[in-house]
């Protein structure tokens, strides 16, 4: 929950509406003492609202600030369900006997000759580079025999 405003929604609305309707267009100090702000509050209302009015491009405008809010929120969100994901996925993989990412990921940050080792395996060359032998196919007792 946010943090509950110092200044109500109508007098800010009222401030700016005072400044910019104001002619001549009065100091904001003066103005922010008299309305009873301070003047940096006052200052950045001022240039939120000619930002909102296309007046301003150096900063965004409520609405993008607000596209941007949600979507780091979303960020945030799938960032924490990868995280849930990666190891139910390598133990997902574990019992396949598949690889993913997260094995090679996993071998970079434990050991460097873990890695070399997965990475011979998957060329199906041995630690010395030589080629891998197999093991000669045993064939499987006909069904119903022992």
């Amino acid at each position: 929950m946010a943090a509950p405003r110092k200044y109500p929604d109508e007098l800010r609305e009222r401030a700016v509406r005072l400044y910019r309707e104001s002619d001549p267009t009065p100091v904001i100090r003066h103005l922010a003492q008299q309305v009873g702000l301070h003047h940096e509050a006052l200052r950045n209302w001022i240039r939120q609202a000619e930002a909102d009015h296309g007046e301003r491009r150096d900063r965004p405008t409520t609405a993008e600030t607000e596209e941007l809010r949600r979507q780091r929120k979303e960020n945030a969100e799938l960032r924490r369900a990868n995280e849930i994901l990666k190891p139910a996925s390598a133990s997902f993989a574990q019992e396949t006997g598949e690889t993913t990412s997260v094995d090679v990921e996993r071998l970079q940050e434990t050991a460097p000759e873990a890695e070399i080792r997965w990475r011979a395996r998957l060329a199906g060359r041995g630690v010395d580079g030589l080629p891998r032998r197999r093991a000669a196919a045993v064939p499987r007792p006909a069904a119903g025999h022992r």
